[in-house]
């Protein structure tokens, strides 16, 4: 071939070309389009299946069904399948239910575990036989032994029901806030923060007055400390300063900077200033049930709350003892010192069912339960406090009579004879008895008042559910238990460094010394010499009592029972109503009244014995004399005192909500 000619002959052999390319890209589209076509129509199936899965488990989950017995939760699954086109009526369509929890892993993530016997998750798995792709079918044709003409699809569901939330909030009676309490406020918060607080009447009742989300609470503490959980269980059982705690309010109520001026956002600045760095955990103040949902928290609690709560947390942790006077009309001398020995936890929120289903309610891990703080209180009296006191000097004649014998055989002194001796009225000295009240006394002379309050506590024993607007919830109310002393006690021994402090006994407060004194008469007229005060002995008080009130159940029902994002519903009458003087009354009515043997120091030795009628009588006659001055006494110092603290001692409210959440459900997994 001419060379002329080559360039010709090669784009001859190339005719054709573009047509098998063409062709073979026809084949490759449509073996894509199969592809695709049989993709899209067994994920559409897929789907489908999904979709009559997911709406099954949550049907079966929002109606509470369950595996046991009828097995409502199989029922409710296949209603809910068929009425969305599932029914399962042969071999090719199939529907499984199974009850369990759900686990999370250390890996984070979530698991059904099967449990018949629970139901607080439900798993619903269908099945449906379809063809198989076309080009499965195609390759079917050469296999040798060829695959099933159908395949398989399943789809599972895993589906909770929103449980239902109850949440409990303890208080003591509404604090009537006005200059008498605020005096007492001031250096018992400062004393259990450490430093001084002064803040007026107005800053007092803005933070009694002002209430805040816990939801909002807790996010804005999260953001404040920059922790990124995403639960907030870390953030319960974290220490965080009080300081903090306190500056994270004043966020909340004051996100913008702009009520800086208000009496409350002052009442709160002051407040942390005084707090310092004393760390706290908050989940010994605020208890969230572990797997609680998050919406669970979106409740209210009072400032005033969180506050004494913050300072009783604090003092827990800095163990200080604040010490400050009483200034009260007609106790001008009164000396007080006060401890938290375990803080109050004002709120408690889980699931109700599980907290019931726990062999102790109150104890168990699932409780929901609330206290008020255990505090220690010792009070320092001074005399002039006590002039109620002095009408015990009007008993001294009907004691005289009685005494006089007892004493003179005690200390070998014919008494009555020299009491009508001849020998005395002519001058000779005479050994006389010398009665002294404790009015008499000088103004070193005080009375000691030693109290400590348990807990008052209150948790969930049993609710119902019938509708969201039909339900109830039962709580046990137990009132604080007293632990009270009178008499003369060692502030070291009331608040012993110890942890295993010996048992505190108070000694007897000296109501009449029994002194002696030689006087040198004639006719009534001359000198006496000095006297020798407890010579004869003498009469002392001392009580070593405690009280308590037993339980008391309440019941909440709807309408007064509100959803968990409410404000608490608290009874207008408080579920424990023992008025403090009255319970004190009642302990003052075993004060002791005992007679000591003759010593020559000034103060109360060993007991004397076999007095048989003659210290009844003396008992009798002071124990109405004791009964009308110090049980107002008392009360007129606990119930201010305490009340100041939050710790009503058979005064509490105890508000409640209740969330049944029925028809409703969520996906899980």
């Amino acid at each position: 071939m001419s060379p002329l000619m080559y360039p010709y002959a090669r784009r001859d052999r190339q005719r054709g070309a573009i047509g098998l390319m063409a062709a073979l890209t026809l084949a490759l589209a449509l073996l894509c389009t199969l592809v695709v076509v049989d993709s899209g129509r067994l994920y559409m199936e897929k789907r489908s299946l999904q979709r009559v899965a997911d709406v099954a488990a949550l049907e079966a989950a929002s109606r509470g069904g369950d595996c046991t017995g009828s097995n409502t939760a199989s029922t409710y699954a296949t209603q809910s399948a068929t009425r969305n086109g599932f029914t399962v009526s042969d071999n090719t369509r199939t529907l499984a239910t199974r009850c369990g929890m759900l686990i999370v892993g250390t890996d984070s993530r979530r698991t059904f575990a099967v449990d018949a016997t629970r139901s607080d998750a439900i798993q619903v798995t269908v099945s449906h036989s379809v063809p198989r792709s076309i080009a499965a079918g195609v390759s079917a044709m050469f296999e040798t032994t060829p695959s099933p003409p159908d395949v398989q699809l399943s789809a599972v569901a895993v589906a909770a029901g929103v449980p239902p939330i109850a949440a409990l909030s303890i208080r003591n009676t509404t604090l009537q806030l006005n200059s008498a309490n605020a005096s007492i406020l001031n250096p018992l918060i400062g004393g259990f923060l450490g430093s001084s607080v002064n803040l007026d009447v107005a800053g007092w009742q803005g933070l009694a007055n002002s209430n805040i989300s816990l939801l909002g609470y807790l996010d804005q503490l999260k953001s404040d400390i920059k922790l990124s959980a995403l639960d907030y269980t870390q953030l319960l059982s974290s220490n965080i300063a009080v300081s903090q705690l306190l500056q994270s309010a004043i966020n909340v109520l004051d996100p913008n900077g702009t009520l800086g001026a208000t009496a409350t956002v002052l009442g709160l600045k002051a407040l942390k200033v005084a707090a310092g760095s004393t760390q706290v955990v908050l989940g010994n103040l605020l208890q969230v049930q572990g797997g609680t949902d998050i919406a669970a928290l979106n409740t209210k609690v009072n400032l005033m709350d969180l506050v004494e709560g913050f300072a009783q947390l604090a003092n827990k942790q800095n163990g200080l003892v604040a010490n400050f006077p009483i200034n009260l009309a007609g106790l001008a001398q009164v000396n007080a010192r006060v401890q938290v020995i375990e803080p109050g936890q004002l709120s408690a929120i889980g699931n109700p069912k599980l907290a019931i289903k726990d062999p102790n309610p109150r104890t168990g891990p699932n409780r929901i339960y609330v206290r008020t703080a255990q505090v220690k209180t010792l009070l320092n009296v001074k005399l002039p406090a006590l002039d109620g006191v002095a009408s015990l000097a009007n008993a001294a004649t009907n004691l005289i009579a009685p005494l006089t014998p007892t004493v003179s055989s005690l200390l070998h002194l014919d008494l009555v004879g020299v009491v009508n001796s001849v020998t005395c009225l002519l001058g000779a000295g005479c050994q006389t008895l010398d009665l002294k009240w404790l009015s008499d006394s000088s103004n070193s002379v005080s009375l000691d008042i030693a109290l400590t309050a348990t807990s008052a506590e209150s948790y969930v024993t049993g609710y119902t559910c019938t509708t969201n607007t039909n339900k109830s919830l039962t709580t046990q109310t137990q009132s604080a238990i007293v632990d009270l002393k009178v008499g003369k006690i060692d502030p070291a021994a009331a608040f012993p460094a110890s942890t295993n402090p010996a048992t505190m006994v108070p000694g007897p407060l000296p109501v009449l010394d029994i002194g002696i004194k030689t006087c040198h008469l004639v006719l009534g007229i001359g000198t006496c010499g000095a006297r020798t005060a407890f010579a004869g002995g003498g009469i002392g008080v001392s009580l070593n009592t405690s009280l308590g009130v037993t339980g008391t159940p309440f019941t909440y029902i709807s309408p007064n029972l509100p959803e968990i994002n409410q404000a608490a519903y608290f009874p207008p009458s408080p579920v424990l109503t023992t008025p403090t003087s009255a319970l004190l009354s009642n302990a003052l009515s075993g004060i002791q009244v005992n007679m000591y043997k003759p010593t020559v120091s000034n103060g109360l030795g060993d007991l004397l014995s076999n007095l048989g009628t003659v210290l009844s009588g003396i008992t009798t006659a002071l124990d109405q004399v004791l009964a009308s001055t110090l049980t107002p006494l008392i009360s007129g110092l606990i119930d201010p005192l305490l009340k100041g603290l939050g710790v009503n001692l058979n005064a509490v409210d105890v508000g409640a909500n209740l969330s049944c959440n029925l028809g409703q459900a969520k996906l899980v997994i």
